[in-house]
């Protein structure tokens, strides 16, 4: 840190993304992205004529994403909100609504820009630490007088409350935001774009980089009533009006219009997931019933770390986390079948070292 950096991000502790090391060619399951390659359409537009008009700028409006996204959700193209990725949304919904006076909850084991956000605003945080089981209990965020955001299906667990326990939550919140974080839903959750037709401070976020292949792109939205919108593009208005380049806008609607060949991505990743916590219980592991592209799971006899290593030790990445509660698990990502046995070989191989 130079020392010319500002006092009030001194301390700030940033996000650590999933490695991406360079050293050699991994089997790659730490970062959840999809072992399939964008959809037919969607790379058509990008090697089409559209490169040859980067010297132009994006629509700011973004019509024609806003429209196919509206249409493929039932909502209205103003119930739309589009950006450079969910963490733009996320970042912009925690300047909208959240400040000294109007803080935020979340749950002690989420998604980690969560805690980022809080700090780099200086947003007083209610951390809610889920149940023994890693359950999300609803009536934890009842009547919190706070914002309150959180992954569905959660990350890293992959556990899912239901759109009924979702509704509970923002009814006994009225006053504020709730924001639910859906980046897994279509992997088996129970998406709650519906209930923003009800709810005036639900929020939904999505992201084209998990189910759509797209993580490359940058490529997030979210659907809300009309007014949340209208104070998440005064943010984005006020910071980067351009927050999409205008080929990952083309690409956004050729993905939306792609819906049959992201479908059967989905389900294959189901099946590979139930393949794969079939062979885990095989050997002994404890794992959670994810409704995500993923994992948490638990070696009988060695700690998450050990783990993590040697199996880095053998090409394959898996998330683990040094914190105590989550420090005898590590996240594993769900790729194709193939990936998939490699990954089980390479658990095999480093407890027979073991």
């Amino acid at each position: 840190m130079s020392k010319y950096m500002s006092a009030q991000f001194s301390g700030l502790k940033a996000y650590t993304p999933g490695e991406q090391p360079l050293d050699m060619e991994y089997v790659k399951l730490n970062t959840n992205e999809s072992p399939f390659p964008p959809s037919p359409q969607v790379i058509k537009v990008i090697q089409s004529e559209q490169a040859k008009r980067l010297n132009l700028y994006p629509d700011p409006e973004y019509t024609a994403l806003r429209q196919a996204l509206a249409q493929r959700y039932g909502v209205n193209k103003d119930n739309v909100f589009v950006a450079n990725g969910s963490d733009e949304v996320l970042n912009f919904s925690f300047l909208a609504f959240c400040d000294a006076n109007n803080g935020i909850a979340f749950p002690n084991i989420s998604y980690g820009f969560y805690q980022v956000f809080a700090q780099l605003y200086h947003i007083p945080a209610k951390i809610i630490p889920l149940r023994p089981d890693f359950h999300l209990a609803p009536e934890d965020y009842w009547n919190l007088d706070c914002n309150i955001v959180f992954a569905n299906p959660n990350a890293p667990t992959g556990l899912a409350i239901s759109a009924a326990q979702v509704e509970s939550i923002v009814q006994r919140n009225p006053k504020h935001v709730v924001v639910v974080d859906e980046a897994y839903v279509d992997f088996g959750g129970e998406s709650c774009v519906p209930l923003t037709k009800q709810y005036d401070n639900l929020l939904v976020c999505m992201t084209f980089s998990k189910s759509r292949s797209m993580a490359g792109a940058r490529l997030g939205f979210a659907i809300a009533n009309e007014a949340l919108i209208e104070d998440l593009d005064r943010i984005r208005y006020s910071t980067n009006p351009y927050n999409i380049n205008r080929l990952t806008a083309k690409a956004g609607v050729a993905a939306v219009e792609s819906e049959e060949y992201y479908k059967e991505n989905c389900r294959v990743i189901r099946e590979n997931r139930a393949y794969t916590e079939t062979q885990l219980e095989r050997r002994g592991f404890y794992t959670l019933p994810s409704q995500a592209n993923f994992l948490f799971t638990r070696c009988p006899d060695m700690d998450g770390s050990t783990l993590y290593q040697a199996l880095k030790r053998r090409g394959v990445l898996v998330r683990y986390w040094d914190k105590p509660i989550l420090r005898n698990y590590v996240r594993v990502t769900i790729g194709s079948r193939s990936q998939m046995d490699v990954f089980l070989a390479a658990v095999d191989d480093a407890r027979k070292e073991k």
